[in-house]
């Protein structure tokens, strides 16, 4: 979603369009295979992103080059919806979706988000906007602006709350 508003809005999003969309993301991922590959030292791709917006998972941006300056719209959403989600989208590969209990996923995510969030503040090249995804879904609008201001204040806020779709909020908690 917070990627298609950025990109509305005038951003160039940087992907390969190797991951298609499909019924669990119909309108797209908006990812670069590359990404994953940071934490086994492939960066060289940040240079030409510059200006641009990436996706990045929470556990990969300890390993983005300490040589540029980041503004990180982090997107937060309920757990029970994540979970839904998951299991929804490992069910229709035919993954099993019981390895863990959702009580010990919650509980290692919550962790994991604290420590993301810790090393985020101890960063000087690191700004960082959280934006509540189930709220913004409900209100785009104040959203958008507070994106935009975050970035600089050069994106139509029109557009990025246009494409906002509350008919993909699909996992309810």
């Amino acid at each position: 979603m917070m990627m298609k508003a950025l990109e509305a809005g005038g951003l160039i999003p940087v992907t390969d369009e190797l991951r298609e969309a499909d019924e669990d993301n119909p309108k797209g991922y908006y990812e670069l295979e590359r990404v994953k590959q940071m934490d086994k030292g492939d960066t060289s791709w940040v240079a030409d992103a510059q200006g641009k917006v990436v996706k990045v998972i929470s556990a990969l941006l300890e390993h983005l080059p300490a040589d540029y300056e980041y503004k990180v719209v982090f997107m937060r959403r309920n757990m029970d919806e994540i979970l839904a989600s998951q299991k929804k989208m490992l069910e229709r590969r035919g993954e099993p979706t019981d390895r863990v209990s959702d009580e010990d996923l919650t509980r290692l995510f919550n962790k994991h988000l604290q420590k993301v969030e810790t090393w985020m503040r101890a960063q000087s090249n690191f700004s960082v906007l959280y934006v509540d995804y189930n709220e913004m879904l409900a209100s785009p609008e104040p959203f958008a602006h507070q994106v935009n201001q975050f970035l600089g204040g050069r994106l139509d806020e029109k557009k990025m709350a246009t494409v906002v779709d509350p008919n993909l909020y699909r996992n309810r908690a």
